[in-house]
């Protein structure tokens, strides 16, 4: 304990570091608020709030746009993809086919990726005898009606 019989208890109070400090009995000089000190005691004002808020929600309404037309590019091209696989496929099912193609327009549908896609083959002669061209083009219906792929082959009359 930090009390000593020949000291009052007040002037023994302010010597122990364990009891803490005595706040100073005299009081403090009081001052006028003024513009500047009243603003930052009572933080932002409401015109400083409405402003804040009204940018914060600018800003979120911009990503939640932005967010719209990412998803709607990405469904668009998946849709273009399974064009593309479409024509390939068609492709692949020509050069595979050991008789020739006949000259002209061939058509015919095909369901690929949940949709139904129409796809047709022009097949024209070229300048070299042995050779066709084959030009395909696919496009889609319903949900994928503006798809399209288009894609040219050449392929070897006999095989």
């Amino acid at each position: 304990m930090c009390v000593s019989r020949d000291k009052s208890l007040l002037a023994a109070h302010r010597d122990c570091p364990s009891l803490g400090t005595i706040p100073n009995p005299t009081p403090k000089k009081r001052t006028v608020p003024t513009r500047e000190t009243s603003l930052c005691a009572n933080g932002f004002t409401l015109l400083e709030i409405m402003v804040a808020l009204a940018i914060f929600s600018i800003a979120a309404l911009a990503m939640v746009r932005l967010q719209g037309y990412s998803v709607r590019s990405t469904a668009n091209l998946g849709d273009s993809g399974t064009a593309w696989q479409v024509a390939r496929n068609v492709a692949v099912e020509i050069l595979s086919n050991p008789a020739p193609p006949t000259l002209g327009d061939v058509q015919g549908e095909e369901s690929n990726g949940g949709q139904n896609w129409r796809w047709t083959a022009k097949t024209s002669q070229t300048d070299d005898a042995r050779l066709v061209r084959v030009d395909i083009s696919v496009s889609g219906t319903g949900n994928a009606a503006l798809r399209k792929a288009q894609l040219t082959i050449a392929r070897p009359v006999e095989q």
